[in-house]
């Protein structure tokens, strides 16, 4: 039952057991495989958890012979990606009606269908705020002001499916020339990028940051816990992707897959994504996180899941020429 982190232990994976690839993060899914192993005993399960990009190259390498039964939570734009590979089958379990239409897949039957969202946030340290007397940003452009030089992690989009997030929607919002012109300033205030999207709001909780780019559940997960962070939503608007479900076009295990598909769209399965994710394909009622800020949905920007899919690794290709070279080092 336990989630395994990293591909490599894919080998000890038992042959009778339910392949599920995940890209969620690492106590999200903890939570929702405890959920699901409740609700369905007799399906055995093994989950395997890696970042988005480390995870979406696992895939593309396995092309021929995808080991994923289900693709759990996992970016819409990837999803699309795998599509165009026809590695997916068409989706028409119990439940679909259920969801709304611009979390599915435009193709009927859809390929994918989506979870719960997630969008961008900043990680802000509070303890150090009054000897510093530093002002927090409000809008991603505050990141470019003198005070914050040096000041700032962000994650790694190469890595990164949060990382990745924030430089399309920059692209987006901002277009090209815009874009790149802000991302070059902001290298100059950037100490470390991160192959992890949760790293930065850790690192601005330990003090060892002022200022973490990161997402809303993993920082309001942090101050519940006593980190001392406020998260921010920039007024220019946040970015967000949708975490999305897909079965492999070849699994040999459809009845134990399509399992965990309808149950995905269960009214249980949604307020357990309502507690990690900031809005629910399905609409449920839900306790949310304790300083999750509640401006979330009206700051996410216009979203084109054919547009990221098809220009997102052109645009993470070239950040990758510009600024690579303050990635932290492979563990």
């Amino acid at each position: 039952m336990a989630v395994l982190i990293g591909m490599a232990l894919l080998s000890a994976a038992r042959a009778d057991k339910l392949i599920v690839y995940s890209s969620a993060d690492a106590d999200a899914l903890d939570s929702f495989a405890k959920a699901f192993a409740k609700a369905h005993p007799q399906v055995a399960v093994e989950w395997v958890r890696a970042s988005t990009g480390v995870l979406q190259k696992r895939m593309l390498e396995e092309r021929e012979a995808l080991k994923a039964d289900v693709i759990f939570a996992h970016t819409a734009a990837n999803m699309i990606e795998l599509d165009k590979l026809g590695l997916l089958q068409a989706l028409q379990p119990t439940g679909l009606e259920r969801v709304g239409g611009r979390y599915l897949d435009t193709q009927d039957p859809p390929r994918w269908i989506g979870l719960y969202t997630w969008s961008t946030a900043m990680c802000w340290n509070t303890a150090g705020t009054t000897q510093s007397k530093l002002e927090r940003p409000k809008t991603w452009q505050d990141l470019l002001k003198p005070a914050l030089k040096g000041r700032v992690v962000m994650p790694d989009p190469v890595y990164s499916g949060t990382g990745a997030m924030m430089v399309t929607g920059w692209v987006r919002t901002l277009g090209e020339a815009k874009a790149w012109a802000f991302m070059d300033q902001l290298h100059q205030q950037v100490s470390q990028y991160t192959r992890s999207g949760s790293k930065p709001c850790e690192m601005a909780a330990a003090g060892q940051t002022q200022l973490g780019l990161s997402f809303p559940g993993r920082g309001a997960r942090i101050k519940e816990a006593g980190g001392a962070i406020d998260v921010l939503i920039p007024e220019d608007g946040t970015a967000w992707d949708l975490q999305a479900i897909a079965v492999n076009r070849k699994t040999r295990k459809q009845a134990e897959a399509m399992k965990l598909v309808e149950w995905a769209l269960s009214t249980p399965a949604m307020e357990a994504f309502a507690r990690y994710g900031e809005v629910t394909s399905v609409k449920v009622r839900v306790q949310k996180l304790p300083h999750l800020p509640p401006n979330i949905p009206e700051r996410m920007i216009a979203q084109d899941f054919d547009w990221l899919s098809s220009q997102r690794a052109r645009i993470l290709g070239e950040w990758q020429k510009r600024y690579a070279g303050k990635t932290e080092p492979a563990p």
